[in-house]
């Protein structure tokens, strides 16, 4: 049998599974039009990590059907799999989406091999799409003109962006809309008569809101635009801002928040339009922020290997105080962390392995709330034993002696996890002035409000696992002790019996599992007594076992509670 067959008939078998897996995807991302119209927010949630995890369901599907249609001689020969990539490459080439295509095959080639086998000749280490592609359309935006008259241009744009539910005030929405685009934007830009509004003609979605995205240009300048959406039930659509900063169109789009919903027959088209308004993000976050997490994960791979052969730089410890569960290494010229899991943990730590890994899994499916790093998950990293600094190698070959080893002048290391690298908050407050703290310690206590309005309980929320952003947000990213609210037993602290029962060195009451005593966190959380005592200003509800019972409460009822990535001028920013 010519070998040309079976790698034809196996490119094609991946290719129709990586149809069937684009379709699933479509339809769960074609709903989140209806299920904001119907203020289905729990079905939001659910559909969100239904997206999520259909990636891994898809590629097993596949993986049964290839051992079912060949037999593993001819499967499992490596040396066949160059004319498989071969004939796949012929395969695309004609699609909209074929740098998807290229990660899938990629996902299908490591479910089948072991990662020693992985070179560029079996499989997509390097992208072989072109960056100016033959087939590439027009951008799928729309353009506006003011014609010398703001409120036109804006009750243009809302004339073309309608929905099943009416506008709850839009007459209103659009005077605020007008001042809040001149109070953004310098005055000439609003009097200039070349200046254009773009915006994305799909509507992207995202837990309670839908976001009309774009940029505002002149023949000289641009800025970013969101548009972002609310539904009122009972009361219709609300326009709630216009974001023209591009910090703050940052971080809608960041790596702690959950995925966007959004139809992008085009995927690179659109990224390449998001990169021109947000020029400080890697398309691997860009791609990422739209559900494409595996191939922004590819994006992130090549940037890596890129990196590493083009700069002399070198893998060192991350700063910061050492972890009881994870060691946590970086390249000082790239800003990401590597951790993995130490083979022993300190005595304190109740947690095995296989609970660290679910607990940094789950993160990747609930809501993040601009609160959670994401995270990437790899297995079998090589890297060149030059890259390494002498002590972060004997640490981690000392700490996690399972996952870290030598191959001659390779290290390997078997599993590990990737986040953005940020400043320890902990490091932040010893090098930061007297309003610097005050900001810091009350976005501190505003994560962990916020990620408890999205039924995550931290668990050890000692300021060494929150970290600073440059945008000077603070997000949790030490997820071994990470828990769903509901499922903490918050309690005060019962009155002592006896006198004797408070000179005790032993708690007089029985401590369950899941027992948290709010009461015990100030001196848990601040060692520095004005720290202490300023926190307790900002935030002093926190020590309050009720408020977090109150939250359980409205959580169980199934209320969704509002948590906005974006500075909401004279309005609440969260409901908590």
């Amino acid at each position: 049998m010519p070998q040309q067959w079976p790698a034809a008939a196996i490119a094609r078998t991946i290719l129709d599974g990586f149809d069937n897996y684009r379709e699933h995807f479509r339809q769960i991302t074609d709903g989140a039009r209806e299920r904001f119209e119907k203020a289905l927010w729990q079905q939001i949630q659910s559909a969100a990590a239904a997206r999520i995890n259909l990636y891994e369901e898809k590629v097993s599907e596949v993986t049964v059907r290839l051992h079912e249609a060949f037999t593993d001689d001819v499967l499992l020969d490596v040396s066949l799999w160059p004319l498989v990539k071969s004939a796949y490459i012929g395969l695309i080439d004609p699609r909209f989406d074929d740098e998807l295509s290229e990660t899938w095959y990629n996902s299908i080639f490591c479910s089948l091999f072991s990662h020693d086998l992985i070179s560029d000749g079996c499989m997509f280490i390097h992208t072989t799409r072109p960056s100016l592609r033959a087939h590439e359309r027009a951008a799928q935006t729309r353009i506006y003109r003011p014609d010398g008259h703001l409120s036109g241009l804006l009750a243009r744009i809302f004339e073309d962006y309608r929905f099943d539910v009416p506008y709850a005030d839009l007459s209103g929405d659009l005077a605020r809309l007008q001042a809040q685009l001149r109070e953004s934007l310098p005055d000439w830009v609003c009097k200039d008569p070349q200046l254009q509004v773009e915006l994305f003609s799909p509507v992207l979605y995202r837990n309670k809101g839908a976001y009309l995205v774009g940029r505002i240009f002149t023949q000289d300048e641009q800025w970013p635009l969101v548009i972002p959406l609310l539904h009122r039930e009972g009361h219709g659509i609300e326009i709630d801002a216009l974001i023209t900063d591009e910090a703050d169109v940052s971080i809608i789009f960041s790596f702690t928040r959950s995925y966007f919903m959004v139809d992008v027959p085009v995927p690179a088209e659109f990224v390449g339009f998001l990169k021109r308004i947000l020029p400080g993000k890697h398309v691997a976050e860009l791609y990422t922020s739209i559900g494409f997490y595996k191939h922004g994960k590819s994006e992130f791979y090549r940037a890596l290997i890129n990196h590493l052969a083009s700069t002399d730089d070198r893998f060192i410890m991350a700063p910061g105080v050492r972890g009881m569960v994870m060691s946590v290494f970086t390249l000082p010229g790239f800003n990401t962390v590597f951790k993995i899991i130490k083979d022993r943990f300190s005595p304190s730590k109740s947690v095995d392995r296989a609970t660290v890994i679910e607990k940094y899994r789950l993160v990747k499916s609930v809501d993040r709330v601009g609160r959670l790093a994401d995270t990437q998950e790899f297995s079998d990293f090589r890297f060149p034993l030059s890259k390494f600094e002498p002590e972060c190698l004997a640490e981690l070959l000392e700490v996690a002696p399972s996952t870290v080893s030598l191959e001659g002048d390779t290290v390997l290391v078997r599993h590990c996890w990737t986040e953005r690298r940020m400043t320890p908050l902990n490091l932040y407050l010893e090098n930061a002035n007297d309003a610097q703290v005050r900001e810091a310690l009350d976005d501190y206590g505003l994560a962990i409000k916020q990620l408890a309005a999205a039924n995550i309980f931290p668990g050890d929320m000692l300021l060494k696992n929150f970290g600073v952003t440059r945008h000077g947000r603070v997000v949790f990213y030490d997820y071994d002790e990470i828990t769903f609210l509901t499922e903490a037993n918050f309690r005060h602290i019962p009155p002592p019996r006896f006198p004797e029962d408070e000179m005790s060195s032993e708690p007089w009451y029985s401590i369950g599992p899941h027992d948290v005593f709010p009461e015990e966190f100030p001196p848990f959380l601040f060692a520095d007594i004005g720290q202490r005592r300023l926190f307790n200003q900002l935030h002093g509800e926190l020590y309050d076992a009720d408020y977090w019972k109150g939250l359980q409460d409205a959580i169980r009822a199934g209320k969704v509670i509002d948590v906005f990535p974006y500075r909401r001028k004279g309005r609440e920013q969260a409901i908590v």
